[in-house]
C-alpha cells in the first residue's frame, strides 16, 4: 500500500511536471493547430495511451533494458524522430494543397481526422525512449519496497502521471483550437498556422533525434 503523505507528494509533483510545457504540450498543440480541437483532444489521448505504453514496460523492466542498450535506444529514437519529421512534412504539404480551397471561400476539411489523430499520438509517444527515461528516473523515487508489489506501485503512480499529462494537454487543445477558431475567417491565416504546426513537429522529430541516452 502506497503511503498517502508519499503519494501526495508525487501527485503534487507529477502536476508540476506535467503543467512544463515539454514535447508532448507542443505536440498537442501543433496537431491541434493544424487540424482542429478534436484532432488536437483525440492526439491527447493518443499520447496518454503511449505513456502508458512505457509505464508498462517499465514496471516489467523492458524500457530499463532498452535504455540500457545503446543500439536499442538509437533505434526507437530514430524511428521515432522519423515518424514525427514525416508528420511534419505531410502536414505541411497538406495546408499547402488545401489553402487555394480556403482562399475562394471553401472551408478545407481536417487534414487527418481524429481517429488517425489518435493513433498517431499513441506511436509519436511510445516511440520516444526519452519517456521512458522520464518514468524510469521519476516513479522509483516514489516506490515504497517495504509496501511490496513494486510492478503494481510503478503502474499506479505511472498512471496517475499519464492522467495528469492528457488532462494539461487536453486543455492545451482547448486553448490552441480557440486560437484557430478565432481565425478561422482568415483562411490564409489558418494556413499558416497549419504550415507552422509542421515546422513545430519537425523540430521536435530532430530534437528527439539528437537526444542522448541516459547515464547509465
Amino acid at each position: 500500500m502506497i503511503d498517502p503523505t508519499q503519494f501526495a507528494l508525487y501527485v503534487a509533483a507529477a502536476l508540476l511536471l506535467a503543467i512544463t510545457p515539454g514535447p508532448g504540450i507542443f505536440y498537442v498543440a501543433a496537431r491541434t493547430l493544424a487540424g482542429g480541437r478534436a484532432e488536437g483532444v483525440a492526439s491527447s489521448f493518443g499520447t496518454g495511451l503511449g505513456g502508458m505504453v512505457h509505464v508498462l514496460a517499465g514496471s516489467l523492466g523492458i524500457s530499463a533494458i532498452v535504455l540500457a542498450s545503446a543500439e536499442l535506444f538509437t533505434a526507437l529514437k530514430l524511428v521515432g524522430a522519423a515518424y514525427l519529421v514525416w508528420l511534419g512534412i505531410r502536414t505541411i504539404q497538406a495546408a499547402r494543397r488545401d489553402m487555394p480551397a480556403g482562399l475562394a471561400g471553401g472551408t478545407a476539411a481536417p487534414p487527418i481526422g481524429a481517429r488517425r489523430a489518435f493513433r498517431e499520438g499513441v506511436l509519436v509517444e511510445a516511440l520516444n525512449p526519452k519517456t521512458a527515461a522520464f518514468f524510469l528516473a521519476f516513479v522509483p523515487q516514489f516506490v515504497d519496497p517495504t509496501a511490496g508489489q513494486i510492478a503494481l506501485q510503478f503502474v499506479v503512480l505511472g498512471f496517475v502521471s499519464v492522467a495528469l499529462n492528457t488532462l494539461a494537454d487536453i486543455v492545451v487543445a482547448f486553448a490552441a483550437g480557440g486560437i484557430r477558431e478565432g481565425a478561422a475567417a482568415r483562411p490564409a491565416l489558418i494556413s499558416r498556422l497549419r504550415q507552422a504546426s509542421g515546422g513545430a513537429m519537425i523540430a521536435l522529430g530532430l530534437g528527439l533525434a539528437f537526444a542522448r541516452r541516459p547515464p547509465a
